[in-house]
């Protein structure tokens, strides 16, 4: 109804959002107006906070506080300089950090190829991969990717452009999650695992 358009445009911004439908963001949207607690004025506070306070690094691209850009992970002297974890989004950043078990340097490519939604290597952040490697002396680059096709191919198309560069190339182990059983693990879960084993003692 056209004399209710700001709900509709609050709908259609809800909407935007990943993993978000359009009847999804109807009911949000309807849930933010009929509140009388002031959700929406704090949300709309929150989110302009956000957007004057917090960007992606310049350098690695993780999330940052504009008076820290580059980020605190890039400046940080006590991590590995020369260790390089590529990964898709800052999002995956933040996982990482919290397993508390890598501390080298990161770079996010922001995305992962997928022709099928029109996104090639030119829409990612390889460029200034290819540029940190040279200017950084970096030294092994790990690629952390998801198993799905369009990591699966992004990792091999990292690993064709790194093969003529003077730097290590890894991926990380895939294998079954803690706490799991054999018997319930999938078939492709299962043969990635044994093609990543390690001896015993490592």
């Amino acid at each position: 109804m056209q004399y209710l358009i700001p709900l509709d445009t609050l709908t259609a911004a809800l909407s935007r959002l990943p993993g978000i439908g359009r009847r999804t963001a109807e009911r949000m949207a309807m849930a933010l107006v009929q509140d009388q607690k002031g959700l929406m004025r704090i949300l709309a506070n929150a989110l302009l906070e956000a957007d004057e306070n917090m960007v992606t690094c310049e350098q690695c691209g993780s999330i940052t506080l504009t008076t820290k850009n580059p980020c605190d992970l890039c400046t940080r002297p006590r991590r590995d300089a020369h260790m390089l974890c590529v990964v898709e989004s800052p999002a995956d950043i933040i996982k990482i950090e919290e397993s508390g078990g890598f501390h080298g340097r990161y770079h996010a490519l922001m995305g992962r190829l997928s022709p099928m939604n029109g996104v090639g290597a030119v829409d990612l952040r390889v460029d200034k991969l290819l540029q940190r490697i040279a200017d950084e002396k970096i030294a092994e680059v790990i690629i952390t990717l998801g198993t799905d096709v369009e990591s699966d191919a992004t990792a091999v198309y990292l690993r064709e452009i790194l093969s003529t560069r003077s730097v290590k190339v890894s991926r990380i182990a895939f294998g079954l999650p803690a706490g799991s059983a054999v018997e319930y693990t999938d078939a492709a879960t299962l043969s990635r695992a044994i093609k990543g084993r390690r001896t015993i003692d490592e």
